[in-house]
């Protein structure tokens, strides 16, 4: 059993014909090819950035989309075979890769403060130093209707969305991609995040089946394989055993603990086994659940998340993202992050059941990475 983290996630054209050139590869009008350089370590690398359209046709060579990609490639590389390439995308689904691209891994980042908030407008962006261009060439995805990615003519967007169609989508991409730039003597990676980690693992099944194309490797950010272990509803209690760890972690962050909790990794280790364990337990119990175990459960929940014993008692020992979000600094008349639990925010409603908004999306990083892409691109 894994422990996720606090996040609740939500959300193809067929291959060209693969035997005759397709006219040069038509796109080359569509994409903008610069060159730039970036430190990263002691290394000073030397890269060209590729950004534009792919178009997308069908086995009859008409033109059914356009997806949005940026690569960046290191320079004085001859041999592909010694240079591994990664695809990246971001989630949602409904998400660009904006974020991996301008939050982590390109040779760009969003300038914010040295604890993750933002700064004031106007947003900048700087030299990534934690790039992972010393490692590999990186190519960012933009699947359909997201960033830049559209329909062609008078195709309907819903050709492409939803999990088989985006699986085909992106993974044709790919293996244009590959084609076009010459790389399948390269190695290969996928990095998705979020629902790009579901994309991830459909992928690497499609690329083999489909065209052949072996991956060296998959890297998931924030994995989500098992939408059970993430779906809190009644008659499923999986998500509570397994989100209580991000709980306990966020109500020691906010000093909400009693002082024999001071070391985070060691309150980590004893909520774990206390998931796995009696709170996994007593759950599967149900109504069953004898009135003295109970207590005990309500004490340790309790403990771990710094909640009263009546609320924890009236949620039937069940705690929901949303709801343990706004609870927690209720009396304070704070709410914290869903994507980022350090950030707290102020609500409408103080009152209410749940959070308004994120304050970790909106108010952190929303309107600086989209002001900041835009510029940047």
């Amino acid at each position: 059993m894994k422990f996720l983290p606090c996040v609740i996630l939500f959300f193809s054209v067929t291959a060209i014909a693969q035997n005759k050139e397709v006219k040069e590869w038509r796109d080359a009008k569509n994409v903008s090819v610069t060159k730039n350089s970036v430190k990263i370590g002691a290394e000073q690398i030397n890269y060209t950035a590729t950004a534009g359209y792919m178009e997308m046709n069908d086995e009859k060579d008409t033109l059914k989309a356009n997806l949005f990609f940026i690569a960046y490639t290191k320079d004085g590389e001859a041999d592909p075979a010694k240079r591994p390439l990664l695809f990246s995308f971001n989630g949602g689904p409904g998400s660009s890769s904006v974020w991996l691209h301008m939050g982590a891994l390109g040779p760009r980042r969003i300038l914010m403060t040295e604890d993750g908030n933002t700064l004031p407008p106007p947003y900048k962006y700087v030299n990534n130093e934690y790039s992972w261009l010393d490692k590999a060439d990186i190519v960012f995805i933009d699947p359909m209707m997201t960033g830049y990615t559209r329909p062609a003519g008078k195709t309907a967007h819903s050709d492409y969305t939803g999990y088989e169609n985006d699986i085909k989508f992106v993974g044709d991409f790919i293996r244009l991609y590959t084609s076009k730039y010459k790389r399948w003597a390269s190695p290969k990676y996928l990095a998705g995040e979020s629902y790009g980690t579901t994309r991830a693992a459909g992928l690497s099944s499609y690329l083999q089946g489909r065209y052949g194309l072996y991956l060296n490797g998959i890297i998931l950010v924030s994995a989500i394989l098992d939408f059970g272990t993430v779906e809190t509803d009644r008659g499923n209690d999986l998500p509570f055993a397994l989100q209580l760890p991000t709980f306990a972690a966020t109500s020691w962050f906010h000093k909400k603990l009693d002082s024999r909790y001071g070391n985070l990794g060691s309150l980590l280790q004893e909520v774990q086994q206390f998931s796995l364990n009696d709170y996994n337990t007593a759950l599967m119990k149900g109504d069953k659940l004898p009135d003295a175990e109970r207590t005990t459960i309500i004490n340790k929940l309790h403990d771990y998340t710094g909640l009263s014993k009546e609320y924890i008692d009236q949620t039937n020992l069940r705690l929901y993202v949303g709801r343990y979000n706004k609870e927690l600094l209720r009396s304070e008349g704070k709410t914290v992050g869903r994507l980022d639990s350090r950030f707290k925010g102020d609500d409408y409603d103080r009152a209410g059941e749940s959070f308004d908004y994120d304050p970790s999306y909106n108010i952190a990083i929303y309107g600086g990475y989209t002001a900041a892409i835009n510029d940047y691109i």
